[in-house]
Formats: structure tokens, C-alpha cells, sequence
């Protein structure tokens, strides 16, 4: 992908969108999550937020760097939603060097790719000069290459220090909350923060069980 595209009639540059695949979601974005974007999505381990890294990795050139599962189970799981994903890449970090080795990667991001990380807590609890530069490196080549990252952050009782600086650093952040109501089970996304775009102010309820269901009747128009 390239910086984006002018706007004859208007004469303005025009930000190129990485589309998410939940139509209802990517129209309240205005497209998707700009190119050069570093996301974080917060989610239970727990939940369905799975399908929104499915979503993301069915749509464009995808490096998926696993923190705990074998390639294999990703691969596996990543096609139980698809029979098919083109150009994915699915590789294990190092349990002894993950930071050098996650950066590795992300020097080799190609134009327009995806990067995954999921999860994201073998680099938060790494050490704070490592993961510090880690992030530095990451977003430079993002904006480099028009890429998007998105770093799969799980929400628990012993959330790792560095949890703030992931965070802090990140241009967007999807915090699906989900909640267990007597017989039901209730999902809200929440988007506090878009740097250079529009948060929500309000959450979007979603229907998670094989793929990702916007109820368009109570929270978008």
C-alpha cells in the first residue's frame, strides 16, 4: 500500500485503511484502521477475540508471531474460520531472546503486511530498555512499509509492568470487554483511543460465537 491517495476534488491526501471485515465496525472508523497504525487489542483469554485476528489476517500479507501456542495449532485454528489465507506466515518466538527475535521480523515487514503478536506478554515482560526499543522499531518500520501491527494484550490478574507502555505507545486500542449475565454471555467493544482519528464514545455490542456479528440495532446507526 502506498501513503495514501489525493483527493482531486478536494486536493487533500486521502489515508489508506486496512478494513478490519465487520462492515458496520469499518464504516465507524471511516474505512478501517489507518496504514502505519500500531494496535492493541485487549481481550480475556476467555473470549472470542480470536475472531478479530482472523479477520485482520484473512485481508492482507500476515507475519504471525505466536508467544505461547506451536505454529501448527495457529495455522489450525486460523483455518477452522477459512479454508484458505493467502501469504500467512506463522512463527514461534524464542521463549529465550523473544524482543531480538520479534524484531527480526519486523525489519522484514514488506509494504502493506500485517504483523501479529499474540500474545504480546513474553515482550511486555522482557526488559525495559528491550521492549522500549522494540516499540520504537516497530513503529518506525510501520510507518516505513504502510503497514499495521496488532498486538494481542490479555487482560488478567497478573497483567505484565510494561501493560501501561504497550498501551501509551499504541496508536489504537480495542478493548473487548466480555461479561457473563445469567444465561447470556455479552460482548463490548470499546475503541478509547485513535490517535489522529475519532474514539467511540460508546461501545459496540457484538455477537462473537463463528465470526463477528454487530448489533446494528442498538449501537450504529
Amino acid at each position: 500500500m502506498g501513503n495514501g491517495s489525493v483527493d482531486a476534488a478536494r486536493g487533500e491526501t486521502v489515508t489508506q485503511r486496512f478494513e478490519m471485515g465487520v462492515r458496520a465496525l469499518d464504516r465507524q472508523l471511516n474505512g478501517g484502521l489507518p496504514t502505519g497504525s500500531l494496535v492493541t487489542l485487549l481481550a480475556e483469554p476467555a473470549s472470542q477475540a480470536e475472531l478479530f485476528l482472523s479477520e485482520f489476517v484473512a485481508r492482507q500479507e500476515t507475519v504471525y508471531l505466536s508467544g505461547e501456542q506451536a505454529p501448527t495449532t495457529i495455522a489450525s485454528a486460523l483455518r477452522s474460520q477459512r479454508e484458505t489465507y493467502d501469504d500467512l506466515a506463522v512463527s514461534q518466538l524464542d521463549r529465550e531472546a523473544p524482543v531480538s527475535d520479534a524484531l527480526a521480523h519486523v525489519k522484514g515487514l514488506t509494504e502493506g503486511s500485517l504483523l501479529v503478536v499474540d500474545p504480546v506478554e513474553p515482550l511486555e515482560r522482557a526488559d525495559t530498555g528491550e521492549f522500549r526499543a522494540f516499540l520504537e522499531t516497530l513503529q518506525a518500520r510501520l510507518t516505513q512499509t504502510n503497514s499495521v501491527a496488532v498486538l494481542h494484550a490479555l487482560k488478567h490478574d497478573a497483567t505484565p509492568s510494561q501493560r501501561h507502555r504497550t498501551e501509551y505507545t499504541s496508536d489504537i486500542v480495542l478493548d473487548l470487554e466480555t461479561e457473563r449475565r445469567d444465561d447470556a454471555i455479552e460482548n463490548r467493544l470499546y475503541i478509547p483511543k485513535f490517535r489522529g482519528g475519532r474514539a467511540l464514545t460508546e461501545p459496540i455490542r457484538l455477537d462473537l460465537t463463528d465470526r463477528i456479528r454487530v448489533d446494528t440495532t442498538r449501537d450504529i446507526a
